[in-house]
């Protein structure tokens, strides 16, 4: 490519997907530069194909010039603005709690003293103990297996995976795979407010933790119909979005009380730290001992998710929606 004359200026010329497969990348050329001295030099982009395409597939890319600058003016102009609408419909919408009043101004010395009364106060909760084991261990099975997922559909089949290529991953798991998420959580949280979180506690961690047998199947099986494996995913998904809604909740459950704000902030803490320490070891675990021991040992890793649940407290009428 070059430009057909002379720009008088230092032109930004882009290369973007525009439609089709995303299997076929572009490699190089993104972004190219041209000026009074090198208008009329070829400039050229190098587009890269999946290896894994076995079928004909096109994709359509776009080429853009214009003000990078101005530009990035507008952008940032109109994220400006849409937070000033935010802003001022948050001012006259969100509720107005009565227990949610300015305190009066404090020295370091009184605002550390309260910072670390609060702190000390969610560790004092009655039965801490089992409830930090709930934060921990209620999705230790799904932190090992969200890591490996991607990884799963995208390694070719010698290597024990599916042997997908980029686009059909991000079709599969980034379409369908939300998809059937949100609809897991949407339905979770529906009938959690007809009869309550303890009486859809325990149907919530099967519906979690058993479509995680899905890839159990996917790894000994290795379908090659994208539906069947859309399918799988979706509905392990699904589950993941059903359970996770009396995850949320229960957080909830325990931020009850003074303080639930920071206290609900402290129990987002230990959410991600349940998620970051199983991932920590699952890709080292997978490569000694294949995809399909790893999905079998996901499976295993599911019973202390079932565990905890038999010990936490839980009011019956939580979660219930006031009628």
């Amino acid at each position: 490519m070059r430009l057909s004359q002379a720009p008088g200026r230092e032109v930004i010329v882009t290369l973007a997907l525009k439609g089709g497969d995303k299997s076929i990348a572009l490699a190089e050329g993104s972004r190219l530069v041209f000026d009074d001295t090198n208008w009329n030099r070829a400039a050229i982009a190098v587009f890269q194909l999946d290896p894994k395409l076995r079928a004909a597939s096109s994709a359509t890319f776009e080429v853009r010039s214009g003000d990078i600058a101005f530009s990035w003016t507008v952008t940032f102009a109109v994220l400006v603005g849409l937070f000033l609408v935010f802003c001022t419909y948050h001012k006259f919408i969100l509720p107005r709690p009565e227990n949610d009043r300015p305190g009066s101004a404090r020295t370091v010395v009184a605002f550390l003293n309260d910072f670390f009364k609060t702190f000390g106060a969610f560790f004092r909760k009655d039965r801490i103990g089992v409830l930090l084991l709930f934060l921990l261990f209620y999705r230790f099975a799904e932190a090992q297996l969200v890591k490996l997922v991607a990884p799963f559909l995208l390694d070719a089949r010698e290597l024990g995976g599916l042997g997908l290529t980029t686009g059909q991953v991000g079709f599969v798991y980034g379409t369908i795979g939300i998809i059937a998420l949100t609809c897991g959580g949407l339905l979770g949280g529906m009938l959690a407010s007809r009869k309550g979180l303890k009486y859809w506690l325990w149907p919530m961690v099967f519906i979690m933790h058993l479509p995680d047998a899905m890839f159990i199947y996917l790894a000994y099986a290795q379908p090659d119909s994208f539906l069947v494996i859309n399918v799988c995913v979706a509905i392990e998904q699904f589950g993941y979005g059903f359970g996770f809604t009396g995850y949320m909740l229960y957080m909830i459950y325990i931020a009850r009380g003074q303080h639930q704000t920071a206290h609900y902030a402290i129990c987002t803490g230990f959410m991600a730290l349940g998620m970051m320490l199983p991932g920590m070891f699952s890709g080292w675990l997978q490569e000694i001992i294949g995809y399909q021991h790893f999905f079998v040992w996901v499976m295993l890793a599911t019973l202390p998710g079932f565990a905890v649940v038999a010990f936490v407290p839980l009011d019956p009428e939580f979660g219930r929606k006031d009628r």
